[in-house]
C-alpha cells in the first residue's frame, strides 16, 4: 500500500491552553498549555498514522518556528518531509473560556513562499509514488490561485487521486479546473463557492448532486458539525448525523473527518463506509482538548454507533441554519 500524500502548505505550530475568563487589557493567567503540528494536510496525516495508516507529510517550514514545527512532527510515525522556507511559519492559538464553555482561535496569515520555494514542492511532489494526495488548509502569500490546480495536474499524470479541502478564491479556482476526486468543504465554504444560502437539507443536496454531476468533482463531502454531514456521488445522497457528544474543542475536527475518509478509501472502502467513518473521526475529534485531534479507540467506537443506528440519517426537509 503506497503512502498517502499530504500537502500543508501554510502549516502551523498550534497552541492551546483554557483559563477562567477571557477580559481585555489585565493579564489572563492560563493553563493546560500544548503545542502540537498544525495545518490542515498535517492534521490529516496525524490521523491517517492514528488509525495505522502510512503518510507522507510534505509542507513548508521557515524560520525558529518551522524549526520547532520540524521537532514537534519528529516524534510521530511517519517521515515528514519539510520544504524549508526564508519566512518564519505562523503559530495559531486557541483559549478555552471554562466560565463560558466557549473556545477562542487565534489564526495568522502566516508567511510569503517566493516562486523558488514553489517549484521546489513540484519538484517533491513529482519525485514521490502514491495512489492518493490531499491538499488541505489555506494558502500563504506569493502563491497563485492556480497552486492546488498544479498538484492536481501531478496528480493526474501520476494516475493518483487528488483530494481537496480549503476555501476561497483557491478553492473557486481549483473545482473550476476540475479533477478532483473528493472534496470537503464546510457548509459555508460551499455556500461561498455557489454564492447561495443553502438553507434547507434539501437545498445542500440539490447544490452537491449539481456540482458532482459537472464531472468537476466526483464525490463531495460537506460538514455541518452538529447538523452533521453529507455525501454526494455518482448521482446518489447520503446524509449522516454524529453522536451526541460533550464539545470540548472544534480544532482539528474537519482534518479530522476527512483523515479517517480518505484512510478508508486507500483501504478501499465503500465511500458510504469511508463517509461513516469520517463523520466517527469528526465527533471524536471534539471531545478531545486543544489541539489534541482525535484517538483511534474513539473512532472505533463511534463508528460502530453509527453503523448500528440507521435512523441518524438526517431528513431531507430538515432546515439548516448554521
Amino acid at each position: 500500500m503506497k503512502p498517502i500524500v499530504t500537502l500543508t502548505l501554510n502549516p502551523c505550530v498550534d497552541g492551546s491552553c483554557e483559563t477562567e475568563t477571557v477580559h481585555p487589557t489585565h493579564k489572563i493567567r492560563t493553563s493546560g498549555e500544548r503545542y502540537d503540528p498544525g495545518g490542515g494536510g498535517i492534521n490529516v496525516a496525524r490521523v491517517i498514522a492514528e488509525l495505522g495508516g502510512a503518510t507522507i507529510p510534505i509542507y513548508f517550514s521557515g524560520g525558529s518556528t518551522g524549526a520547532l514545527l520540524d521537532q514537534l512532527l519528529s516524534g510521530l510515525p511517519f517521515e515528514a518531509h519539510p520544504i524549508h522556507i526564508a519566512d518564519q511559519t505562523r503559530i495559531s492559538h486557541a483559549v478555552y473560556e471554562r466560565a463560558t464553555g466557549l473556545e477562542y482561535r487565534f489564526t495568522p496569515d502566516g508567511p510569503r513562499v517566493t516562486d523558488a520555494e514553489w517549484a521546489t514542492c513540484l519538484d517533491v511532489i513529482r519525485g514521490l509514488d502514491f495512489d492518493y494526495i490531499v491538499a488541505s488548509g489555506s494558502c500563504p502569500k506569493g502563491l497563485p490561485l492556480t497552486c492546488y490546480c498544479e498538484i492536481s495536474e501531478i496528480a493526474r499524470q501520476k494516475g493518483a487521486r487528488f483530494v481537496l479541502d480549503t476555501s476561497g478564491a483557491v478553492f473557486r479556482t481549483t473545482v473550476a479546473a476540475g479533477g478532483i476526486h473528493l472534496a470537503k468543504p464546510s457548509l459555508g465554504e460551499l455556500r461561498a463557492l455557489l454564492g447561495r444560502p443553502l438553507d434547507t437539507a434539501e437545498e445542500i443536496e440539490a447544490a452537491a448532486l449539481e456540482l458532482t454531476a459537472t464531472g468537476k468533482v466526483e464525490y463531495l463531502a460537506v460538514t455541518m458539525g452538529h447538523d452533521g454531514a453529507l455525501l454526494a456521488g455518482g448521482g446518489e445522497t447520503w446524509w449522516l448525523l454524529p453522536p451526541e457528544v460533550k464539545v470540548t474543542s472544534a480544532v482539528g475536527a474537519g482534518d479530522s473527518f476527512l483523515g479517517a475518509m480518505l484512510w478508508a478509501l486507500s483501504q478501499g472502502r465503500a465511500p458510504e463506509d469511508a463517509f461513516t467513518l469520517g463523520v466517527a473521526a469528526g465527533a471524536a475529534a471534539v471531545i478531545t482538548p486543544g489541539t489534541e485531534l482525535c484517538r483511534a479507540a474513539d473512532i472505533n467506537r463511534f463508528y460502530a454507533q453509527l453503523r448500528a443506528s440507521p435512523d441518524r440519517t438526517r431528513p431531507v426537509a430538515y432546515s439548516i441554519s448554521g
